[in-house]
């Protein structure tokens, strides 16, 4: 085991306060990053709060990670030292069950595992994103490509997959009209995604307070 440097909620409701968290030692398939940014999702909220219950105190958040590969175990054929990369909701699932070897790990029989509140298939306490590395299975992380502004990136990893993987399963494109409800954190994205695809968006609001920025995005129209 190693020791990194994170952000720990020690309690529900507390306050976050610096400690430090053990990573296992890397494995012949896992890959170590070295954190450079960690999106606040409101999940993350929740969870400190306890108001999702079953929750693991101490608990460090943070499912929205990028940062930078810094080693790679033996066995690993995807990544290499110094890319940027990606750790999203996920850092392991049976890999075995048909929705596993459909590429549907969220769905996995046996229960992924988070990237933290959680426990690994050994038992282990998953800790996540609010420190300063994470070591995970290279099947769990993405490459970000060169040029892309890794603070921005961060977020696409849970509210941006969250909105594009629906309008990519129900083929969002030329000739398709999308309703978008809500432009918040995850609708605006949204916006965003089915307008890059070629689909006429409309976004359904509870005031007329975002629209202009709703056309700026793209939208066609914004009804209240």
């Amino acid at each position: 085991m190693t020791t990194t440097s994170a952000l720990v909620i020690n309690e529900a409701n507390g306050p976050i306060t610096k400690g430090t968290i053990e990573r296992r030692e890397v494995g012949p398939n896992d890959v170590r990053v070295a954190i450079t940014y960690s999106g606040i999702c409101h999940s993350d909220v929740h969870q400190a709060r306890s108001e999702w219950g079953s929750d693991i105190f101490p608990m460090v958040p943070g499912h929205e990670i990028i940062g930078h590969v810094v080693e790679v175990g033996s066995a690993v054929t995807k990544f290499q030292v110094g890319q940027a990369v990606g750790v999203g909701v996920f850092v392991d699932s049976c890999r075995e069950c048909d929705a596993c070897k459909s590429n549907l790990e969220s769905y996995c029989e046996r229960g992924p595992v988070g990237a933290y509140n959680g426990y690994g298939y050994d038992g282990a306490v998953q800790y996540g994103g609010y420190s300063k590395e994470i070591v995970t299975d290279e099947h769990f992380v993405l490459h970000v490509a060169d040029g892309v502004d890794l603070a921005e990136a961060a977020p696409l990893l849970c509210a941006g997959i969250t909105v594009y993987s629906p309008l990519k399963h129900w083929k969002a494109g030329p000739g398709k009209k999308v309703a978008i409800l809500g432009m918040g954190g995850l609708g605006h994205l949204a916006v965003k995604f089915a307008v890059a695809m070629g689909a006429e968006v409309t976004v359904l609001g509870h005031s007329l307070g975002k629209k202009a920025d709703a056309l700026a995005f793209g939208a066609v129209d914004y009804r209240s």
